[in-house]
């Protein structure tokens, strides 16, 4: 899952950007509110935070901006403020959420499962294809019983398949969602790490789920 992290802070915004890449996410960060807005609609991002005081645009305007232009994604606004009044704004601009600063990691990761969850109703507790399970609070992967261990990054793509089974996604979508704007295009970084999940959750078992679709991409399925 790819989220956008729009923070002047440097600090806030670099404690943020790590704790969310060890939890498998891959994240963006820009500092001022003038880029965020750009980032926000120029890729698909599944969370976006976003501060409220910031240099050139603030939070309220950017997020009033992007509901104007139809952006959907959930908003969490982070801020040091905590006045009902400014809660108030944050959530009449367009935002789903409001988390004052100072606040702990546990809480925005919390705060980020419970957009994520309100905002895509087949996100549930367990993610299941054939004997293949993904318990996405424990991280823990699963086939025909078996402990499958993944790699951050592994496990961040098996996540994406997982949450859309039977669809043939791209390797332009893989990277919107999985990677971070640091990706680069010139390699085959994609194909190393379809490899190797294919490598762990379809070597030693049948049937195969992770199937190549010539010319398009790649797609999770039971072909049973």
């Amino acid at each position: 899952m790819r989220i956008l992290v729009i923070e002047d802070d440097q600090k806030v915004a670099g404690f943020i950007q790590k704790g969310l890449i060890e939890e498998s996410y891959a994240v963006d960060v820009c500092h001022d509110g003038a880029d965020g807005a750009f980032w926000a609609t120029a890729n698909e991002y599944d969370v976006i935070l976003l501060d409220i005081m910031m240099p050139k645009k603030d939070g309220i305007t950017v997020c009033k901006e992007l509901r104007a232009q139809g952006m959907a994604a959930p908003i969490l606004m982070l801020t040091a403020r905590d006045s009902v009044d400014d809660k108030i704004r944050g959530l009449d601009a367009g935002a789903d959420d409001y988390l004052a600063k100072p606040f702990s990691f546990g809480e925005l990761l919390a705060r980020i499962r419970s957009l994520m969850r309100r905002s895509q109703t087949q996100k549930t507790a367990m993610l299941t294809l054939a004997d293949l399970e993904m318990n996405p609070a424990a991280r823990r992967v699963t086939r025909a019983g078996k402990a499958i261990s993944l790699t951050t990054k592994e496990y961040a793509l098996l996540e994406y398949f997982m949450r859309h089974p039977g669809e043939v996604l791209s390797e332009t979508r893989i990277v919107e969602h999985v990677w971070d704007m640091n990706y680069d295009p010139a390699t085959n970084i994609v194909n190393v790490y379809i490899h190797h999940l294919r490598s762990k959750i379809d070597k030693d078992f049948e049937p195969k789920l992770l199937h190549t679709i010539r010319g398009a991409g790649y797609m999770l399925k039971d072909e049973r």
